[in-house]
């Protein structure tokens, strides 16, 4: 069938059904002219191609009347193969709409899409003219019906905000009461059995590790192996396919509805810092065959070479004007079209640089903060790469919070038993003053956890003092090597009762430790079970048993933990403050927000190397208005040494008294308490909270 073609319009790009027929616009500011290739239904074959008739700036465009939703197309670009230059134009390699929101079919790890000829002494700058297209997925004309605008965002105060780091394959594919048809897709992860464990535990927002359309890398495809995590985009604006249920691609807009409905927020982990085309060696799918000069962050004086602050082989230049628009068209579209309720920005350094280095004023930073679509959206970093400078922790704007290593770092370290390390914790106990309290920031930026997806689970921070990465397939050197983990005494699975209970009792206090600290809670899935991978701390290729949750042998009494944590922390406004504290005498009273003691209720003495065990007193912050201050009081054990131990409680005012109200310790009676002396297990923390005289806990 032939095709006719007119001007059509740059105003939106991607390819726009009209009701009568599709327009088609993309940026290129180097390629000399563009083709729109139409394909049959099944992808494969090429039915028409035309040349894109009107170029309005560096945006090209065309109409095509007739054509209808579900076409399936892509471009070919044509302009200058001069790697040296920066330049990898190659027409005879078909490329993905970079605004497409569906893709059809599969990449294959064939020389096929590589826009050089492998096998040639001139390696990358040789020319390849083999065409592509048979071998690279293909963009589809959506039904703008599939994503109409949805109008049911929630937003949960960060302040009551309890964070679930989540796998949507790995929460789901082994869970007995999820349906086998749903099983590993968006719609299972919104199943009724999900929904009643994130309710039971006080989850409130669940963020997915990346849900954008990405590709297996070729050298995990050549060992057997796969993209499990999925940091390796190709599409920022279409879900991933492989996440697919029954219902394709309205399964993602129904999960995001159900999960609202539960009062839970969605956060997407959003990979904005590279693409899944790697260096100079990858293959040619979308970006680098448009416009590789704009699209990614090239070495100054050596073109033909990516910049790679990512450690992944490219680096997205976000400070161009036209990717930047691609960023934030993608970031609207998923808040507008798909319902989330905010991001988790992968590498967040690397987004945010300019040509000059990390910019907390810059372009992205900037369009981030004024824009009306985002700003009621919740916003993370991840404050480092590995380009230089890259480590910016308390170093983005107010509107953000940030996931904060050193906190986890700090919590591992005192219950391992480190020297020192009960100075830092106590820094990190108050949401990290020292790094976020500037600019008007709050407590709630510093996000703390001490397990995430990218390192040791909580369960083997207790199980390994090495790594195991052996199955990754890279002779165990990839993976953290600092992972401040403990196995008490055995390495690895244990029939030993005694080990076994020590284990359980350190992730209890850990788990205690992010409750009881100010900022924002964040758990990684599993942790609240027991969950381990057998030691590997960068199971980023294990698409198996390693990474998805065993739910058979979930350990129920640590879940339950968890919720009592949870409820602790929500029943308690002095837990979870936004003004920072700093000792200072609150007006309303005259008392200090935050007293740290002995156990023998004598001031603490921060000197002591060797210190392990401490109380704090929390109150409502001093800098809030007396008549908005909480009278909420909290009162904090944390007892490391393995020694029973008595301790002194702060004088009760006039008509109330202490009562504990919670104590870590595994398998024995809650504290006792009596004429104002608790007296705690060791190592455990106990928390007591005022009630009125006569109370009980």
């Amino acid at each position: 069938m032939a095709h006719a073609i007119s001007s059509g319009s740059p105003v939106r790009l991607g390819a726009q059904f009209d009701g009568e027929g599709v327009n088609f616009a993309l940026f290129s500011a180097h390629a000399n002219r563009i083709e729109l290739c139409l394909f049959n239904p099944d992808g494969n074959r090429e039915a028409a191609r035309l040349t894109l008739p009107e170029r309005t700036g560096d945006i090209w465009h065309g109409y095509v009347p007739g054509l209808q939703p579900g076409t399936l197309y892509g471009y070919r670009a044509h302009g200058v193969y001069a790697p040296e230059r920066g330049h990898r134009f190659n027409p005879h390699k078909l490329l993905l709409d970079p605004y497409t929101r569906e893709l059809r079919g599969g990449w294959r790890n064939t020389d096929a899409t590589l826009g050089y000829d492998r096998g040639s002494s001139a390696g990358d700058l040789s020319f390849d003219r083999r065409d592509s297209g048979p071998f690279v997925p293909k963009s589809v004309v959506s039904d703008p019906a599939l994503f109409a605008p949805i109008t049911q965002p929630i937003s949960t105060p960060w302040d009551e905000t309890l964070i679930y780091e989540a796998h949507v394959k790995g929460l789901t594919q082994r869970h007995p009461d999820v349906a086998e048809a749903l099983r590993g897709t968006y719609e299972g992860l919104a199943s009724d059995a999900i929904l009643e464990h994130l309710h039971k535990i006080g989850v409130t927002a669940v963020e997915l590790m990346p849900v954008h359309a990405f590709l297996n890398d070729g050298f995990l495809l050549e060992k057997g192996l796969t993209n499990y995590w999925g940091y390796n985009t190709i599409g920022f604006f279409a879900p991933e396919p492989r996440y697919f249920g029954p219902e394709g691609i309205l399964g993602f807009r129904q999960m995001v509805r159900r999960f609202h409905e539960a009062g839970i927020e969605v956060l997407l982990d959003v990979v904005y810092n590279h693409t899944a085309e790697g260096d100079h060696r990858g293959p040619t799918l979308c970006f680098r065959g448009l416009d590789n000069a704009s699209y990614y962050r090239l070495i100054s004086g050596q073109p033909r070479y990516y910049v790679n602050d990512t450690g992944t082989g490219n680096t997205l230049n976000v400070s161009h004007p036209h990717v930047l628009r691609m960023v934030m068209d993608s970031l609207r579209f998923w808040v507008e079209c798909m319902g989330v309720d905010g991001f988790r920005f992968d590498l967040a350094t690397t987004v945010a640089r300019e040509d000059h280095g990390f910019d907390a004023h810059g372009g992205f930073l900037g369009a981030l903060r004024q824009d009306p679509v985002l700003a009621g959206v919740k916003l993370i970093a991840e404050p480092w790469d590995i380009g230089p400078g890259g480590y910016r922790l308390g170093q983005f704007p107010p509107k953000f919070a940030e996931w904060n290593d050193a906190y986890r770092d700090a919590v591992r370290r005192f219950w391992r038993g480190d020297a020192h390390s009960a100075q830092d914790l106590g820094a990190r106990l108050l949401g990290s003053a020292g790094e976020f309290d500037r600019g008007g920031r709050r407590a709630w930026s510093s996000v703390n956890f001490v397990a995430a997806h990218d390192g040791f689970t909580l369960a083997d921070i207790t199980r390994y003092s090495r790594r195991h990465n052996e199955t990754n397939g890279e002779n165990n050197q990839d993976g953290h090597h600092a992972n401040y983990s403990d196995n008490c005494g055995v390495e690895g699975p244990t029939d030993d009762p005694a080990i076994e209970a020590r284990r359980i009792q350190r992730q209890r206090n850990m788990l205690a430790t992010v409750f009881l600290s100010q900022g924002t809670p964040m758990l990684l899935a599993g942790d609240e079970m027991g969950r381990t991978q057998a030691g590997n701390n960068n199971a980023y290729c294990q698409d198996n048993e390693v990474t998805w949750l065993d739910w058979a042998a979930a350990d129920t009494e640590l879940s339950a933990f968890v919720a009592e944590l949870s409820a602790l922390r929500r029943a308690h406004p002095a837990l979870r403050q936004s003004r920072f504290l700093h000792a200072a005498l609150r007006p309303k009273d005259g008392l200090p927000d935050v007293e740290w003691s002995d156990f023998d209720g004598h001031p603490l003495n921060w000197r002591d190397p060797g210190l392990s065990s401490f109380c704090l007193t929390l109150r409502g912050s001093a800098e809030v208005v007396p008549e908005l201050q909480t009278d909420d009081v909290v009162f904090a054990v944390f007892n490391r040494s393995e020694e029973q131990a008595q301790v002194r409680c702060p004088a009760a005012p006039e008509g109330a008294a202490w009562v504990c109200a919670f104590d870590s310790t595994l398998g024995a009676p809650q504290a006792t308490l009596a004429d104002g002396v608790v007296t705690v297990s060791g190592p455990s923390v106990v928390v007591l909270t005022l009630a009125p005289e006569g109370a009980t806990a």
